[in-house]
């Protein structure tokens, strides 16, 4: 048997996490010089709302060797005889996945992956080795594949409405989120090779860009496989995500369509009515 597991960073839906029976263990969040842990002591909502309400933006932080070793002490103890294989967020944005090595290094038939991506990115990683299990694929076949053929295909973009989550987190220079600000850009950030640079700027309201954006991300649609694609945003207008969704199913392409928000950690560094279409090519 095999147990999967990932951190919050990987932004799939409680009814995803249930479907294929995957683990997560939550980064942190500080805020109001408070430490929360991500989905469990604080949602994405309420974390705008303290945003909000403190005028300053979070930070957030890996797990510890310590919490590691005791998460995966627990995944062992809870699914005796089982291997487990455990995604982390890229090693080019956090520890984590250094952190989580170290931890693993000296437990047997525990496998811990660096996605090279972030929020439903990893997501769609995470299912691709839990298909592989479902046909009887041993852990080494899956971590091999994953890494070797699943990770370098699965596309990561993003809109975001603004830059100052992303000049706060060190992305981007304040200046030129001042300067985007003003001259109402909103950028498309693409995941690349494990670390994030900025794609197609676009210009106007919202609505329209989000439209445009998915038009150009599926544009080569014969190179992308139809098993499933994310829409996934964070604390973005409920219109313009039901609008993203449309545009992506009047394509008649995908077989699920799959809707999830980003937990605490991807929203941390993105900023509110950031959306996204993730998918992986052929």
């Amino acid at each position: 048997m095999i147990k999967f597991s990932c951190d919050s960073t990987a932004d799939l839906s409680p009814e995803l996490y249930e479907r294929y029976n995957i683990s997560r263990l939550p980064l942190y969040i500080n805020l109001g010089g408070r430490e929360y842990m991500d989905g469990v002591d604080i949602t994405s909502d309420e974390l705008f709302d303290l945003v909000d309400e403190l005028g300053e933006l979070p930070s957030t932080a890996a797990q510890s060797i310590d919490d590691f070793t005791r998460y995966l002490d627990k995944l062992k103890a809870e699914n005796p005889g089982s291997e487990i294989i455990h995604f982390t967020i890229s090693s080019g944005f956090s520890t984590t996945y250094n952190v989580a090595a170290l931890a693993a290094k000296d437990m047997d038939g525990v496998y811990v992956i660096d996605s090279k991506n972030l929020s439903s990115g990893i997501g769609q990683a995470v299912i691709e080795a839990c298909e592989m299990a479902a046909r009887g694929m041993s852990a080494e076949q899956i971590v091999r594949i994953t890494e070797d053929e699943i990770i370098p295909k699965v596309d990561t973009s993003f809109i975001l409405d603004t830059l100052k989550y992303m000049a706060k987190g060190g992305r981007c220079s304040n200046v030129a989120a001042l300067g985007a600000n003003l001259l109402q850009l909103k950028p498309c950030i693409e995941v690349v090779d494990g670390s994030m640079r900025v794609g197609k700027k676009y210009k106007g309201k919202l609505a329209r860009v989000l439209k445009q954006y998915i038009a150009d991300r599926l544009a080569n649609i014969e190179d992308i496989r139809p098993d499933r694609i994310f829409v996934t945003s964070a604390h973005c207008d409920p219109e313009l995500v039901a609008l993203s969704v449309e545009e992506v199913k009047s394509l008649n392409y995908f077989k699920e369509v799959l809707v999830t928000e980003a937990a605490c950690t991807v929203s941390s560094h993105c900023g509110p009515n950031t959306l996204g279409v993730l998918f992986i090519h052929k």
